[in-house]
Formats: structure tokens, sequence, C-alpha cells
């Protein structure tokens, strides 16, 4: 499956057609090869990133010949927000439809201090996690550069219009890669969907406003030193081999031993930390010997823990922790000198919290 996956990746980054798939680099070669001057690449992105303006007509510094050009060659369409829902807690939900009609979803999280976008980089997610809605439709295709871009900017146009549900707050400002989809499963992609979203031409996002979450592909962390250096997050949810083994199918192939070697490779700038990801689910990994497991395998130098309390979903096997226990559990790791967040759950009214998302439900 692995393979089948990476030769879809590969496929994708083949594709030109859609003007969002080019990196800068690109669009300066294209300039290049058509004899244009190079300068004209910032005019570009300051179009179609920094305004967001797809409408080529629009661009009023740029030449008509090079307009038609590019619009002989390029596409300049975005997903589609088909539909939306806005959870009682601020929290917006968005149908992401692409050209071919495939759907995935996205988040928009509303935080005191910024507004997050949960990104999806599938159209479905092979890992099969148990704990997790969008694993019960399985893998059907990766998403491509402009599809995991489009959602930013598609999310981008409707935060515009509506700007006083989130006041004083007006534009995105953090991107997580935790939506549908094991993001390095889709490698080359998100690696280029994150060099547009990070370049200072364009939208400018900073390497700490956007976070990678992977539920532990040994392979793909390996190559991490060839990815842009953003925050990482290890989907953990249990340091005892034989519990994740229930809740990840990957921990069979990968092993805490060999996930652990690979995050040793993965290089950290001065003062940066490995966040993992825990999910509690009562009766399952939320014991003292849990703790322990956890206070011998993770650094406490280099890790954050961040405590995901379970976000039930139609027909789940799992429940949450009591809030009791759900505070024990940080107050044992404190004591233990670990560094710990408890999660607030959000848009768990319109199935949009962690874990819920999925293609094609009603919504």
């Amino acid at each position: 499956m692995l393979e089948e996956i990476l030769e879809k990746d590969k496929q994708s980054f083949e594709i030109h057609e859609n003007f969002y798939n080019l990196t800068i680099t690109e669009v300066a070669e294209y300039l290049k090869q058509n004899n244009y001057s190079k300068y004209i690449t910032t005019q570009l992105f300051n179009w179609i990133y920094k305004k967001n303006q797809g409408d080529i007509n629009s661009w009023t510094n740029v030449s008509k010949k090079l307009k038609l050009a590019l619009q002989e060659q390029f596409s300049f369409d975005i997903p589609e927000i088909t539909t939306t829902l806005i959870s009682i807690d601020g929290t917006a939900k968005f149908l992401f439809k692409m050209q071919d009609g495939e759907v995935v979803e996205g988040v928009l999280i509303k935080f005191p201090d910024r507004l997050t976008l949960c990104v999806s980089t599938q159209v479905g997610c092979a890992m099969g996690c148990s704990f997790c809605y969008t694993g019960t439709e399985g893998f059907k295709r990766n998403l491509r550069v402009n599809e995991i871009v489009g959602q930013y900017l598609g999310a981008d146009l409707w935060l515009k219009k509506n700007l006083e549900l989130y006041s004083p707050l007006n534009k995105i400002t953090n991107i997580v890669y935790m939506g549908q989809g094991e993001p390095l499963n889709n490698f080359l992609n998100v690696k280029k969907a994150t060099l547009n979203l990070m370049e200072p031409q364009g939208i400018a996002l900073g390497q700490r406003k956007i976070t990678l979450s992977t539920s532990g592909l040994v392979p793909q962390i390996m190559k991490l030193n060839d990815f842009p250096p953003i925050n990482i997050a290890i989907s953990l949810h249990s340091a005892r081999n034989y519990v994740r083994d229930t809740l990840m199918p990957i921990n069979k192939v990968y092993d805490l031993k060999q996930l652990f070697d690979a995050i040793n490779t993965i290089p950290l700038k001065a003062h940066r930390r490995i966040t993992y990801e825990y999910l509690l689910i009562d009766g399952l990994n939320n014991t003292i010997e849990d703790i322990e497991a956890l206070s011998e395998l993770i650094s406490r130098k280099t890790s954050k823990i961040n405590l995901i309390p379970f976000n039930e979903y139609p027909n789940s096997k799992f429940k949450c922790p009591s809030e009791s226990n759900i505070e024990w559990f940080s107050n044992e790791l404190g004591k233990r000198n670990f560094t710990s967040t408890i999660r607030k759950s959000k848009g768990n009214d319109i199935l949009a919290a962690c874990g819920q998302l999925k293609s094609k439900q009603s919504i």
C-alpha cells in the first residue's frame, strides 16, 4: 500500500495544469523559458497569494500577453466550499469539493489570539486508526498541491465575508496538517504546499505557524531533513506497543523503538520540541502504567505532550475519560517534569473536533 501511495504522490507532483501547483522557483523558471522578466514572479505571487485574487483579468500590472499565455496553459481554480457548518464555539467546518468531484473537510478554529486552519492532505486515509472517523472510509487518493493550498485560499475568501464572526481576528494565522489523511504519505505535495504557504512573496506564514502531524510513518520521518523546518507532531496515543497496536495498525509495521529511532533523526532548531499527541481513551491508555511507560520512552527536554480527550463519533467503540481522570493524568505528567497541555475540544457539536472528520458525510 505504501508503494502505491508514494507512486500516486509522484504522479501528483508531475501535474502542473493548475497554477497553484507551482512553487515560486518553478514560476520563475516558466517565465524565464518564455522570455519574461523574472521580477514578474513577485507580481504574480502578490496577486494569487497576498491578494488571493484568482481572476486573472483583474491583474492590473501584468501584461495582456502574459495573461493570455497563462490562461492558455494554466487553471486558477481552487476547491469549492459547498457546505459550511458553524459550531456554537465559533469553529467553522468546510466541505471542499475538488475538480473531480471528490470532497474533503477542513476546519477553521478560533482561539483568543489566533485563527487556525486544519487542512486535509488526502481523500480518506490508508492508516486505519481505530479511533479515527476518517479511517472508516479508506483511502482514495492524494491531494495535489493546488488542492492543499486551495483549502487555505478558499477558507481565506470565506473569512473575508464573515469577519464579524471572528473579530478582532481578521486572517488565518496558523495551519495544521491534522485533517483527513496522513501528510507524510503525500510527502512531495505537502512539501510543495508548505513552501507556497511559507513563501515571503505570498502568504508568508512563519515556520512556527505550521504544524505537521504524522501517525509514525518511519521511512518518511527519516526524510524530514529534506522538509521545511516546521513544527512536527507525533500521534503517539500509547507508550506501550500492545496498546498502540490496537489503536494504530502502523505500529505493527513500525513499532515504538523504530518510531523513536526515526524521531531522533528529526533536525530540531534551538528551543524546538516534538509534540506528542496523546488521545485519552477511557479504560485503555489512561492508567498509572501508561504514565510510567511515557516516562521511560519520552525525553522531557525535547518533548511536549498534548493530551486530547477522545472525541466520540457515531458508532465509535471508545469513550472519553472523566474530567477528573484527565486532570489526574495531566498532573501525574507534571510531577514527572513533563511539559503537557490538555487540548480543549472545538467543534464537537458539528463533528469538527480531532478525529471526527470524514468525506461525504451529511453535514
